[in-house]
Order: structure tokens, then C-alpha cells, then sequence
């Protein structure tokens, strides 16, 4: 069986490292795991969910790689310097990668359906993992985020979800190009815009996928996605939307609240209409629940019983996530890390009052440096008068980066766009900011991928609102 074997997990903690660690140790695996983060001491709710999982945790110092029989798995990111990957070239153990691991569990499934695209996989995953599970058909789902439907006392990390279907149900990461190596049967694409490569790479990366799959889901509304229609066979695509009427799938004009927004979805082919109720709010959630819908209805479940059971998903941890209110001044936590994403939520949260008062830290050096451009245009376009943008300086926990391009030089083009913005060293600065500023009816909102204490970050900014303290200690990257 795929995944069987002796593994050792470098970076065991990262949110894509531990739902494939636990899905190997279910398929029988032996797993064993190293973190930077778990040497810092950071993190620590994760580590122990692992132990308590069975996960034996080392030190990453390549005192785990012990025996020639066990595969060490990295990320791509993961430089021959690190000490475990050493010490597994100094003792012949073999090394792969996780996104090559996570191909070999995926293409050996009967049904793999694969999520792509630069915004919304995550979301799209946890809706369609959800219809899947409650229409019975037990999958097993990959996720990059924690499913809040599949969270309990005894799984209070859920990225992962083990079932005995035959649907193997992931999210796939173009940002490493390792797409590549994936073969799915059912290939869902949401959109294509700049992230972590030029879009002459994504173009090329996405087309290869999509040519793998027997059927292929792609939104019309991205103009990137509807291009590639062009060249697959017919009947090999479905479509949604919420503009075009020549989509398979179409969604009404929505209803919005602050919690939620409803719509309706007309199948073109049977006339047929279902209500849709969501839980999550926001235009971007529409697009991802009509994915969701459509690759359902691929994997034979009904429009009406799937729009049922979507309007049950309950969200994705840091996706528009209320951290709660004090004093009438509401902290949300998001993931937004890109210009989509950030537009995303800036679309999301001014359709109903309240100034915004922002956090957004980098996920990279290198991101920010390909994205400066579009940053700086999307904060320029999606900022109000009003709001206030602050950035502390991208996430780093080491390794060789040019760190030539930092937060301090998105900050100025923005300003030159007549917005209020503030660069800052650290979120020390941006914290004490953001509370001294802080008044009735704002919404404060936390933006940042890769760096897990970005929540505990915006917890800390809730208790000193609550408190009104403007002279407490926030937690630093």
C-alpha cells in the first residue's frame, strides 16, 4: 500500500507536513518528526496533539535520522544545510518531498480529485470534503487549513480526514510546481492570478493539470480559468459561475449578511434549482461553494443534496475567522497573503459599516518581492479613507533569502496612493498601534500565511481591547 513504511517528517508541525503525516501513520506508516517550531517552543497545542497521536517528536538536529530504513520527508523549502537531511545523506536513508509522497497516496487512490488554483483551495476542499461525508461517501481529505466541521475534542487539529472510500480528496500547491506530479480523475480549478510565480508558469503548470484529469471543473469567471476550456475535449468540462449563463452552474445574485450569504444555483442542463445557504460570508465563498457543488455532483451525489449539506460547513480555521468583540470593536484572524486574497476580504468586510484597521504580514521575502506591484495596487484600491493599514517585516524563521525588498517599501507606494499606512520592524509596533487607534464599530483584522502565532497574535489584540491596554506585550514572530 502507497505511504506504508518508515517516515521521518521534517518540519512534522507545518500545516501541510501534518495531515499527511497522520494519514500515513492510519495507512500503517511509522512516523517520526522534527520542527524548528517545536525546538523554539512554539506552537505547543499542535505538538501535543501529535504526541498524542503516537507521532514520536525529535529535536531538529538529525539526532531522528537513526536508521538507513527510514524516508525523510521535506518540503521543498528544506536546504541541504538543515542537519536532518544530513544526517540522512551521511547514513543512506532515502529522502523525498512531501508534495512527491502526497502524489504517490493520491494517484493510488481509485478516485482522486484534486483542487488547484491560487485562492480558495482550502475553502473549496473543506465544502466538498463535507458534502462527500455526509452524503456517505467516507473520503479521505488532504487540507493546507483545519476543517471547523470536522474539529472535535479528540481532533482538535483537522487538516486531515481518514476515510475508508474510495475518494482521495486534496488540496494541490502550484507554488513549488510539484502540480506536476499529480494524476486526478476529477481536476477542480478556481482561479489562476499572481502568487508565488509569473503567470506565464501558472498558465503552463495549470494547463498540464487539468490535461490529466478525465473531468475537469473550472470557474468562468476568472478569465485566466475560462481560457483554458480551449483545447479539452467535450463533455470534459464543467463550469459554474456567477455571471455567464453558458455555465453548467449558475449562481443568482446574492443576498449578504455579516455571517453568512445566500443564493440560488440553477443547473443549466436539468433547469434545476437549489437554495444555498451559506455560513461563511463573502462573494470569493460563492465562487468556492459553486466548485464545491459542481465536483460533487461529478462524484454522483445529487445538486439538492449537496447544496443541503453545504449549507451545514461551518469554515476554515483563519478564513474571515471572528476572534471575537470587546468594547464594540471586533478582531478577525485571515490567511490573506496574496492580492486576491487580501481584495477578498477587504470586498467581504466594507460591505457592511465599520472602519478597518489592518495587520497584514508577509508570508516571505520572496513573495513580497514578486507581488510588490500588486500589493501595493490591491491595499491602493481596497483601502477606504478611513481604514489604516500597518505591516510589521515578512515572516522569516532563517535560511538564504534576498531580503532586499521588505514591508517598509510597500508601505511608501502606498502612501504615495493616498492611503494611511505604517511599516514597522516587528508586530510589537503594529499591536500597539492598532490598539491606541481602536475606537467603537471597528473591525481589526490580522492577514498572514506561515507563521501559526499570527492567532495567538490577534487573541492577544482582542484581551488588551477588552481591557483597554495599550501597554501590553504582544507576541513577536
Amino acid at each position: 500500500m502507497a505511504g506504508v513504511g518508515d517516515y521521518f517528517f521534517c518540519g512534522v508541525g507545518g500545516s501541510g507536513m501534518t495531515p499527511l503525516a497522520l494519514i500515513v501513520q492510519a495507512r500503517g506508516g511509522s512516523v517520526e518528526g522534527s520542527d524548528r517550531a517545536f525546538d523554539q517552543g512554539r506552537n505547543a497545542r499542535r505538538f501535543d496533539f501529535l504526541r498524542a497521536r503516537g507521532v514520536l517528536l525529535h529535536p531538529q538536529d538529525g539526532s531522528g535520522i537513526t536508521r538507513s530504513s527510514q524516508i525523510l520527508v521535506t518540503s521543498t523549502a528544506v536546504e541541504e544545510t538543515v542537519p536532518d537531511v544530513q544526517a540522512a545523506r551521511r547514513i543512506g536513508a532515502a529522502v523525498t518531498t512531501r508534495a512527491r509522497l502526497l502524489a504517490e497516496l493520491f494517484n493510488s487512490a481509485a478516485l482522486g480529485v484534486g483542487v488547484a488554483g491560487t485562492s480558495g483551495k482550502s475553502t473549496t476542499v473543506g465544502m466538498l470534503g463535507w458534502i462527500l461525508h455526509r452524503a456517505g461517501n467516507s473520503p479521505t481529505i488532504m487540507n493546507g487549513a483545519d476543517m471547523k466541521n470536522f474539529i472535535d475534542a479528540d481532533s482538535p487539529f483537522a487538516s486531515a480526514r481518514i476515510g475508508a472510500g474510495d475518494v482521495f480528496l486534496s488540496e494541490l500547491d502550484e507554488s513549488d510546481g510539484s502540480i506536476a506530479f499529480f494524476e486526478p480523475r476529477i481536476a477542480v480549478l478556481n482561479n489562476i492570478s499572481l502568487d508565488h510565480k509569473s503567470l506565464d508558469e501558472l498558465r503552463s503548470l495549470f494547463r498540464g493539470f487539468i490535461a490529466r484529469a478525465q473531468t475537469v471543473v473550472l470557474n468562468l469567471d476568472n478569465a485566466e480559468t475560462a481560457a483554458l476550456l480551449v483545447g479539452l475535449k467535450p463533455q470534459q468540462a464543467i463550469t459554474y459561475s456567477l455571471n455567464s449563463g453558458q455555465a453548467h452552474f449558475l449562481a443568482s445574485p446574492p443576498v449578504r449578511s455579516p455571517a453568512g450569504i445566500r443564493f440560488q444555483v440553477k443547473a443549466r442542463e436539468t433547469g434545476e434549482v437549489v437554495e444555498v445557504d451559506l455560513k461563511v460570508p463573502g462573494l470569493h465563498n460563492v465562487a468556492n461553494a459553486l466548485a464545491a457543488l459542481s465536483a460533487a455532483t461529478v462524484c454522483g451525489v445529487t445538486l439538492a443534496a449537496a447544496a443541503a449539506h453545504l449549507g451545514e460547513f461551518g469554515g476554515i480555521r483563519r478564513r474571515l475567522e471572528v476572534v471575537g468583540s470587546a468594547n464594540e470593536i471586533t478582531v478577525v484572524d485571515d490567511f490573506a497573503h496574496n492580492p486576491d486574497k487580501i481584495s477578498a476580504v477587504l470586498e467581504t468586510l466594507h460591505a457592511f459599516p465599520g472602519r478597518l484597521l489592518l495587520m497584514f504580514q508577509p508570508h516571505g521575502y520572496g513573495p513580497i518581492r514578486l507581488m510588490k506591484d500588486a500589493l501595493v495596487g490591491c491595499f491602493a484600491r481596497g483601502l477606504r479613507d478611513e481604514d489604516v493599514l500597518v505591516m510589521p517585516e515578512p515572516v522569516y524563521f532563517g535560511g538564504t533569502v534576498d531580503r532586499s525588498v521588505g514591508s517598509d517599501d510597500i508601505v511608501c507606494a502606498i502612501q504615495r496612493c493616498g492611503r494611511k499606512a505604517f511599516a514597522f520592524p516587528d508586530r510589537r509596533g503594529c499591536g500597539d498601534l492598532l490598539v491606541r487607534l481602536a475606537r467603537r464599530g471597528d473591525r481589526i483584522v490580522v492577514m498572514g500565511a506561515r507563521d501559526d502565532s499570527l492567532s495567538q497574535f490577534a487573541s492577544e489584540l482582542l484581551q488588551r481591547i477588552a481591557v483597554g491596554n495599550d501597554e501590553g506585550s504582544l507576541a513577536t514572530p
